[in-house]
């Protein structure tokens, strides 16, 4: 059995109360017991965490997580939720199987996506937005802002450009506490989730290769009609 479909197995066995099943039940499981586990892990990230993503967020990101387990091969979860001001942690690193945030962080959003808030959203190249939906993480490189990762968007019209964009997590000196404490929010980049410099390279290495991120956001537009969810 491919290992990442081992992971998913376990994933789906450990977040839900019900009896082991087979593998080839598990499409079935995906589509019966989905609210259940999501709810099940809301509660067990709560019980140990003051402060994680909302229960509706957690379930989408699972969602995605499980349609698309077979292709991530690095299990741990990352979700950005721009419906929050840049002045609060709004990126968390995830480990769905254990049950554990295991890093937590501000993250700033594109200048042209809003000031404070991120209200604005954007597929197109030289827009300076912010992109919401799901993102695959890939391969780390040195570059102006230092040790870096690419992101693949994958859902089509939304974040599917992130690549010519150069949509990238780095670090930034304007992405930190200290920065919106000063000015009322965070620096802004061109596009890209930048991190504070002293915890970039964490989280790079926590989420590089093949993690699946989520970068939700106040779109109506979006949100009533996800690609990747669709059928």
């Amino acid at each position: 059995m491919p290992i990442i479909h081992l992971i998913s197995l376990i994933l789906l066995l450990t977040l839900s109360n019900t009896p082991s099943k087979s593998s080839s039940n598990t499409e079935e499981i995906h589509s019966e017991t989905s609210i259940k586990k999501d709810a099940s892990l809301y509660e067990r990230l709560k019980s140990h965490y003051p402060d994680v993503p909302n229960s509706a967020i957690l379930e989408m990101a699972i969602k995605g997580y499980q349609k698309l387990h077979q292709e991530l091969e690095n299990p741990n979860l990352v979700i950005i939720d721009f419906s929050l001001p840049s002045t609060a942690k709004r990126l968390w690193v995830i480990n769905p199987i254990e049950g554990e945030v295991l890093l937590h962080s501000v993250v700033s959003h594109g200048r042209n996506s809003g000031q404070l808030m991120a209200t604005q959203f954007s597929n197109r190249p030289e827009s300076y937005q912010s992109s919401l939906g799901f993102y695959k993480t890939a391969e780390t490189y040195h570059g102006k802002h230092g040790y870096s990762l690419r992101l693949d968007g994958l859902e089509k019209g939304v974040n599917d450009q992130a690549r010519n964009r150069a949509i990238v997590i780095h670090g930034a000196d304007y992405a930190t506490e200290e920065f919106a404490k000063a000015t009322g929010r965070l620096g802004r980049s061109l596009g890209c989730p930048a991190l504070p410099s002293e915890l970039s390279a964490e989280v790079i290495d926590l989420i590089k290769d093949g993690s699946l991120l989520l970068i939700y956001g106040n779109d109506q537009s979006y949100l009533q009609n996800p690609p990747l969810l669709q059928p």
